[in-house]
């Protein structure tokens, strides 16, 4: 005779989100095994679940309440002036390209010919289909491998870009050129995304600046997410003989110490007044948004005011058109943070949500939030994700109730902003289902179960002994019943619901 007994489980609720400086749950990193193209969806999903630079790093940093620079108008005014006149407007230029690589990617050796007292020595991890700049969007009908050796003496900037998510290492590279047996590069550097340190004082990088240029890149799977979540590499005719954080490195040609001229490491932004037009494609939307919060960083000298973008072919033929009709006036200069200072001084707050959580429909959770401040801060509690809206009774108190109305599972999100640091997120998951109740039965030579509540999928489990948490999942269904035979050896059995 078998022995039945009905167990109502709920899932164990535990959340580890990594969330990212502008507050989006990253999830789980992908694993790398093979060397992965900057213009594929398998690069799309990693580069969207990585935080490229601390979120206190320069090129994350939120500007949008900077104070502009005294001199502002000189500086916009001597960028302006120093274009020809058809090119004193804003322009998308297709220009670095990268490509993901395993944490097992065997390295190559690269004569660097120019600045090889300031790079970092190889050899560098890469892989036979590392891109160089332009390519596939800018080279036309040449392969790959033509492009990578230049066998039309196109020349050009030639940079290059290799990430290494495993590692966190970044290495980038100019004037790059694949050769009979060696790579040769003009010099070489090498940065590690989950840190803040810079190039050494004095040195350059594959940019003039001594900054990493996937940094500042625009790229097609934050674009499709309709925000750029980092300050944008920009280049100006001519810059003066200093750097500001992070750049690392000045090249001052003909040379000035004019500060009316930009630095290298100048941070612009985007005038708050200026109005993003509706009608604009999402790709503009993207990179005008980035601009107001994160501003463009001086990179680089020359013909035009221009912004780098990935030469994905998957960017339409019209996707940043619009953009030639800002002119430079619409931005202006602001005050820079040093190394030390603004996100990077000490006093970050902290926020903690608190453990997930399960209700029934209609019911309330009060929210244990908890955060930390040395200074006034803004706490806010908002609706991350979930079917329906929930009701907060003060979303600007750590203890908020919050009310649900519908089934499902809704994640909440905390954050403390005291307007100096990076922002503080944490996340809590809210389950919303009736409890689950279930019935079981004999059906012949079988077992029935039925129940109600909880949230599918679920997961059947059984078990043989009384006492026991050695529990064996059975089936998993979106039903609300299943058959079981009676020879299983189980004699408990229960329902855990998902999540």
């Amino acid at each position: 005779m078998v022995v039945v007994a009905i167990v109502l489980a709920n899932s164990n609720l535990v959340h580890a989100e990594r969330i990212n400086h502008e507050g989006r749950i990253l999830g789980a990193i992908p694993v790398v095994t093979n060397a992965v193209l900057f213009n594929t969806p398998e690069a799309d999903a990693i580069m969207g679940a990585l935080q490229i630079f601390p979120k206190d790093h320069a090129w994350n940093e939120d500007i949008s309440r900077r104070p502009v620079l005294a001199n502002s108008d000189s500086i916009i005014t001597n960028i302006t002036s120093e274009l020809l006149a058809g090119r004193r407007t804003l322009r998308a230029f297709y220009e670095m390209n990268f490509v993901i690589v395993p944490t097992n990617q065997p390295s190559v050796l690269i004569n660097f010919f120019l600045y090889a007292n300031e790079s970092d020595p190889s050899p560098y991890p890469i892989s036979t289909n590392m891109p160089v700049e332009g390519w596939p969007r800018e080279t036309g009908s040449l392969t790959l491998d033509q492009w990578q050796r230049d066998i039309n003496s196109t020349g050009g900037d030639r940079h290059s870009i290799v990430l290494q998510p495993g590692t966190g290492d970044l290495w980038e590279t100019w004037l790059t050129q694949k050769t009979n047996s060696l790579w040769r590069a003009a010099n070489g550097a090498k940065f590690n995304f989950n840190s803040n340190v810079l190039r050494p004082a004095g040195w350059t990088s594959g940019d003039a600046a001594g900054l990493s240029m996937l940094g500042g890149l625009v790229r097609y799977d934050e674009c499709q997410r309709g925000m750029v979540e980092h300050a944008i590499r920009i280049i100006v005719k001519h810059s003066r003989q200093e750097y500001l954080h992070p750049a690392t490195h000045y090249a001052s040609v003909p040379a000035t110490a004019d500060p009316n001229v930009p630095a290298m490491g100048q941070r612009l932004r985007l005038k708050t007044g200026f109005v993003i037009p509706s009608n604009w494609t999402q790709e503009e939307k993207a990179v005008l948004l980035a601009l107001k919060k994160y501003g463009a960083i001086v990179a680089d000298n020359g013909n035009f005011f221009s912004i780098s973008v990935a030469p994905d072919q998957r960017f339409s033929a019209t996707a940043f058109d619009h953009l030639t009709t800002i002119g430079i006036t619409n931005f202006e200069a602001i005050v820079t943070t040093q190394a030390g200072e603004g996100p990077r001084s000490s006093g970050a707050p902290t926020a903690s949500a608190g453990a997930d959580r399960r209700v029934t429909p209609g019911g309330s959770v009060q929210l244990t939030g908890l955060v930390t401040s040395t200074q006034p801060s803004q706490i806010r509690w908002k609706l991350y994700s979930g079917p329906a809206s929930v009701m907060f009774d003060d979303s600007t108190r750590t203890n908020a109730i919050a009310t649900f109305g519908t089934n499902g599972t809704y994640t909440l999100m905390l954050s403390v902003d005291d307007g100096v640091h990076a922002v503080a997120y944490d996340a809590v998951v809210v389950v919303v289902a009736t409890d689950v109740h279930m019935n079981i039965s004999r059906q012949g030579g079988n077992v029935l179960l039925n129940w109600t509540g909880g949230l599918a999928p679920y997961d059947v489990e059984g078990t043989a002994l009384t006492a026991s948490t050695n529990w064996t999942t059975l089936q998993t269904t979106s039903q609300t019943n299943v058959v079981l035979p009676m020879d299983l050896n189980a004699r408990l059995f229960r329902i855990r619901t998902q999540p």
